[in-house]
């Protein structure tokens, strides 16, 4: 039935494929030039500049009286923008938000939203007019500048570009998302444009590391401080690509009676300031802030965000450095400078490329102004050429006008006169004749001549134009500069403290005491508090307790394996002790066929002698076995079937080896090298079997050992002058009363 609703012969084939390219192409081209992209030589997408152009049309200078934004934002969306009025309302008030553009545009009259990120009032609430940097960018619109062209609907006439007195490109920022491609540019400070821009006028060429020197940086209107180092930001704006990480301003504030606390007084660019301070609670109520006591914002017209520690004791900038890894107190600001080259050409630009089109455009949108005001000026001095003619001859030309039908050709033909001076004459007002002395004309004439001659000077001399592009940048310098309350810049360079990677994790973690349980079989859990009960301590069958490590959540555990590798454990992130916990081999990348050989608390000042099972060994630095990865570092150089069989603390003086062979020597430590990587030397020698187990002492305090039973005996080494000998020897059988278990401690 529904095949005879289709007319015949209406049915055309479309290759689906070729049909999807080619509408996918024109909207893909529509988003990149028509909506997501800012022109390089203004600064502004297609829906600012009509917001601004439509704001002109009613006369909203910035010494005018407001009109309603309703107002405004229908004359954009019936006469420029087809679009929805919501979008455009948001484009105008952004314009108008000082937090967001750090040289607003419009100015607005209501509520136009805040930096807490409420919503504005609907737009038939607020008003707008244009502020001194929107008339900047339309100054000369009306003198032939920039080129116009129909609207969507054909009625009216749109400029295609501003001309753009003001740098509002870099100034004000831009950002948007096209199809395949995207914008993302900060603000920046306009008097360090302007000097740019002056010394490119002298060197267009200039190297990036010089206009560094001159911008060194965004100039972000919240503030903050840059911490980006310069080798980053020179690379970011010679390729047109890179980021810039900005932190919040703070300082700590004395609070009387030993406290303090930390006042944050500028907050990163496009950061909400209460999702903030809701996210910083968030953490805090998680525990993943324990350096935080408490959070309150007492803004009022100027950012005002209190925290405070939990501690009088607690360093702030390591507070700070907490906040600053786990919230938007800093954040990284995106440089992409993908913009439309004169209007038509999408590509990535460096600083010194943007800057000379736009010094480009302004040299062209001079020519343009000047052409017209000599057309202007020629126009006049015929008119007042003629002028002198009728005043020197009035009462003739009075008299033609009279008697004439048609006066105008016999007024040419009589004095010699133009079309234009004729109908001048004829158009000019009876008051007119007694202003019209020959003095005036004359005066008047040569004032425009001279302007006439100085105009034609400028249009047949480069070096001209460019001093005169050069004289409006500094007007511009002058009118937005450092000594302005606008032009001041608010965002600093500064460097982030240097604090260790430990130290910042360990603050951001709340310490508590936590006792370590390893098992034999290398099952591994946390158990809270230090004064736990052994006894009741629970196994998997045929397993039992190995150790038993007093610690708090802040420390690293140093798992040593048989294959030389030493594994680091974050504290906080063991295993609870409800159940048996988890094996440490599914915790870390340790080999099947490795077994786990010692587990303790890490002490970066403390230094371990290491052994193997055929007696080699050496002294490490604990603070060198620490790992970054689940691979873990290899620290014993160790080649099957020989294993790493000893990690133990190297304190004191004088190292006591026992084999399995129950043969026991003692040596100076001084003579076992220290070395961060490696197989070692010989410790002890062997015939059968290999190293028991090593005890590093002190030789005043003498060699101590316990029984099977944990009674503890001690021999001073004047007892044991048959056991000391020198590094390498085998030993002897150890002293009467010596444990039968062959080790130190058991």
């Amino acid at each position: 039935m529904a095949k005879h609703l289709i007319p015949e012969g209406n049915i055309e084939p479309v290759d689906l494929r070729e049909a999807l390219e080619e509408r996918y192409l024109a909207y893909a081209l529509s988003t990149i030039m028509h909506r997501a992209l800012p022109d390089v030589r203004d600064g502004l997408k297609p829906v600012h500049r009509r917001l601004l152009f439509a704001m002109r049309q009613l006369r909203l200078d910035p010494g005018s009286g407001f009109k309603k934004s309703a107002r405004v934002v229908g004359d954009v969306i019936g006469k420029y923008h087809p679009h929805g009025d919501q979008s455009v309302y948001d484009a105008l008030v952004r314009l108008a938000q000082e937090f967001a553009v750090r040289y607003p545009l419009i100015d607005g009259q209501g509520n136009f939203g805040n930096i807490d990120g409420d919503n504005p009032a609907a737009m038939r609430y607020t008003e707008a007019r244009m502020t001194e940097v929107a008339r900047l960018l339309l100054e000369g619109i009306d003198e032939d500048a920039v080129d116009f062209r129909d609207t969507y609907d054909g009625t009216e006439r749109e400029p295609v570009v501003l001309p753009g007195a003001f740098p509002n490109l870099l100034a004000n920022g831009s950002s948007g998302i096209a199809v395949g491609m995207a914008t993302n540019i900060p603000p920046h400070n306009v008097a360090e444009i302007c000097d740019a821009a002056l010394h490119l006028i002298k060197t267009p060429k200039a190297r990036v590391e010089t206009l560094v020197d001159l911008i060194p940086g965004p100039d972000l209107p919240t503030g903050g401080i840059i911490v980006e180092p310069r080798a980053n930001i020179i690379e970011a704006y010679r390729t047109g690509r890179g980021s810039f990480r900005v932190r919040a301003r703070w300082q700590a504030e004395d609070q009387g009676r030993g406290t303090w606390a930390v006042i944050i007084t500028e907050i990163p660019y496009q950061v909400q300031k209460a999702r903030l301070i809701e996210k910083i609670a968030e953490l805090m109520e998680a525990k993943k802030l324990p350096l935080v006591a408490d959070i309150r914002d007492e803004s009022a017209e100027d950012i005002r965000v209190v925290i405070e520690p939990k501690s009088r004791t607690v360093d702030p900038a390591l507070m700070m450095e907490s906040l600053f890894r786990l919230t938007d107190l800093e954040t990284r600001i995106p440089l992409n400078l993908n913009v439309l080259s004169n209007g038509l050409v999408p590509r990535v630009m460096g600083l010194g490329e943007v800057i000379n089109e736009w010094l480009a455009h302004r040299r062209d949108v001079l020519i343009r102004r000047t052409k017209f005001r000599l057309g202007e000026i020629a126009h006049r001095l015929e008119v007042l050429e003629g002028y002198l003619v009728a005043y020197l001859n009035l009462d003739m030309v009075i008299k033609i006008i009279r008697t004439e039908d048609e006066p105008k050709p016999v007024l040419m033909k009589t004095f010699k006169l133009t079309d234009v001076q004729a109908e001048a004459i004829l158009n000019m007002r009876l008051r007119s004749l007694r202003k019209l002395e020959e003095f005036e004309i004359r005066g008047e004439h040569d004032t425009l001549s001279k302007e006439q001659k100085s105009l034609n000077a400028l249009m047949k001399s480069e070096e001209k134009q460019w001093e005169a592009i050069a004289g409006q940048i500094r007007e511009v310098k002058k009118a937005f500069g450092p000594n302005t309350e606008l032009g001041k810049r608010r965002t600093t360079f500064g460097e982030a403290p240097e604090h260790g990677e430990e130290e910042i994790q360990t603050a951001m973690v709340e310490r508590e005491p936590i006792t370590v349980v390893v098992s034999d079989k290398g099952w591994i859990r946390a158990m809270k508090g230090h004064e736990i009960d052994r006894a009741t301590l629970a196994f998997k069958t045929d397993d039992s307790l190995r150790a038993a490590i007093e610690a708090e959540t802040t420390d690293k555990i140093i798992v040593a394996s048989t294959g030389g590798r030493f594994y680091t454990l974050a504290a906080e992130k063991l295993p609870g002790g409800r159940g048996h916990g988890e094996p440490i081999k599914l915790m870390v990348d340790m080999e099947a066929a490795e077994d786990v050989v010692a587990v303790f608390v890490h002490d970066p000042e403390r230094k371990l002698l290491v052994v193997s099972t055929e007696g080699r060994g050496f002294i490490v630095p604990e603070a060198e076995v620490l790992a970054n990865t689940r691979k873990g570092k290899q620290v014993m150089t160790v080649s099957p079937p020989e294993e790493m069989r000893l990690a133990v603390p190297a304190k004191g003086d004088t190292v006591a080896m026992l084999g399995e062979n129950r043969k026991l020597l003692i040596f100076p430590r001084d003579q076992i090298p220290e070395m961060s990587r490696g197989k070692g030397v010989r410790l002890q020698k062997y015939k059968d079997g290999g190293a028991a187990d090593a005890r590093i002492f002190n030789k005043a305090d003498g060699l101590t050992w316990s029984d099977s039973s944990g009674r503890e005996f001690n021999r001073p080494l004047s007892e044991l002058k048959d056991w000391v000998g020198e590094r390498a020897q085998a030993g002897r059988l150890p002293p009467q009363g010596f444990p039968r278990h062959g080790k130190f401690s058991r």
